[in-house]
Order: structure tokens, then sequence, then C-alpha cells
């Protein structure tokens, strides 16, 4: 059986997919060399990303070991993370003008 999906790092806690996944599949995602098992709870298109884990609200987003964004909701395990539910921490302005640090 092929994989649905590839988690690079140990440390991501999102996937990214390799097909267009339906709501209701099990996805499989390959990590490093062994695969888990996800219940998808949202349309996944090619290409993007879904939560691996719960991610919740306030909690920083992992892609391929780097921290990408935080959850501005909490994501559920299998959910779409995308800009509906992620913010950027690179190159917000508007910290920078509150003084607020915007730091990890």
């Amino acid at each position: 059986m092929g994989i649905d999906a590839l988690q690079i790092k140990e440390v991501d806690n999102v996937a990214t997919s390799l097909r267009d996944i339906r709501v209701g599949e099990e996805a499989v995602v390959g990590v490093m060399d062994t695969t888990i098992r996800i219940l998808i709870r949202e349309e996944i298109p090619y290409g993007h990303k879904f939560a691996i884990r719960q991610i919740a609200r306030g909690n920083v987003v992992v892609k391929y070991g780097e921290t990408i964004g935080r959850a501005t909701s909490d994501i559920p395990s299998g959910a779409n993370a995308h800009i509906q539910n992620i913010e950027s921490l690179r190159g917000r302005g508007d910290w920078k003008e509150k003084g607020a640090s915007g730091g990890i």
C-alpha cells in the first residue's frame, strides 16, 4: 500500500497530502521509515497540510521540523491546516509597531 501524505520530521504536527483526500478516509502518512494512519475530518486537497494530532489554539504549527505559524483555533487531528486556522509568525510588522515581541 502506498502513502497518502508525508510527515518529514517526528516533531511535525502536520503532514502534506500527496493526493486529494476525502472526508472519512483513513490516510496513510509516511513518517521516516514507518507509517501512521489518520482519520480525515475535512476534504484535504493535494499539497495541503492537515493535522496529524490535535493542535490547540495558540500552539505552534510545525512542518518539516520548522515552526510555520500559530493555530488561531483548535485544529483536530485529520483537519485541514491552512490560512483559515493558522497565522504566520514571520514578518509581523504589526507586533513591532505595538512593541510586542512576537517571538516564539
